[in-house]
């Protein structure tokens, strides 16, 4: 862009064309990503529009919701136009629409698979840019008493205490527990200390007279179970 051209902003396009008059008027499933952020960003920078910015967004990101939503304020803030409250904003929406969806899947009040276990776990332990560690409380008869965090760390790894763990189960009063954990690389493979704190737990739990029966690897949309490929 030459020196003395402007930028053509928002309030200077055909009104169907600015973000909020276009959801107004035509409703929101008719804006892109980008115009829906763009409502959030609310303006530019010197050179872009808050459309604009906000396709250069998406486009950093493969036009991946997914992966924008496991952003952190201090990484979105290096764009040029995003400060702090803009970053906030956008990670907060994002926020709500992982939160609506785990509220509106069909969440299995009974786990009798790990392919159950994962429906119920999923809207923990996606979408993070670190390591979590949860567990899933179960009553005698397999149905879901609630989840619990025990742990988080950083993106390769988080420390799980057994006392902490056996604690809670015993808190919540369940007959058995499922172990789950996310790995944000996306890599399902169970390392060392995965299998070796997977078995620390189970024979904890054998001797508590308190079944551990799986632990989960998540990654996003796709889960390995340490139970069914014989870990256990």
């Amino acid at each position: 862009m030459k020196k003395n051209e402007q930028k053509l902003g928002i309030k200077a396009w055909a009104e169907a064309d600015r973000p909020r008059e276009k959801l107004a008027a035509k409703g929101r499933k008719q804006l892109t990503d980008a115009e829906l952020i763009a409502i959030l960003v609310g303006s530019g920078n010197k050179t872009e529009t808050a459309v604009d910015l906000s396709k250069r967004i998406l486009r950093f990101y493969h036009n991946d919701l997914a992966r924008l939503a496991k952003v952190e304020i201090k990484e979105l803030s290096r764009f040029n136009g995003i400060g702090e409250a803009k970053a906030i904003a956008i990670i907060a929406a994002l926020e709500l629409g992982r939160r609506r969806k785990e509220a509106v899947a069909d969440r299995p009040r009974k786990v009798v698979s790990s392919q159950d276990a994962f429906a119920v776990m999923q809207g923990e332990l996606s979408d993070l840019p670190h390591e979590e560690f949860w567990i899933l409380l179960l009553n005698r008869a397999h149905f879901v008493i609630g989840t619990q965090l025990v742990s988080k760390g950083g993106f390769s790894g988080t420390v799980v205490d057994p006392k902490v763990v056996f604690k809670i189960a015993f808190e919540h009063k369940a007959s058995s527990i499922i172990l789950a954990h996310n790995h944000p690389s996306g890599n399902l493979k169970p390392s060392a200390s995965d299998i070796e704190i997977t078995q620390k737990l189970v024979a904890a739990g054998l001797v508590l007279e308190l079944p551990v029966i799986d632990h989960l690897i998540i990654a996003d949309n796709s889960f390995m179970s340490l139970a069914d490929e014989g870990y256990m």
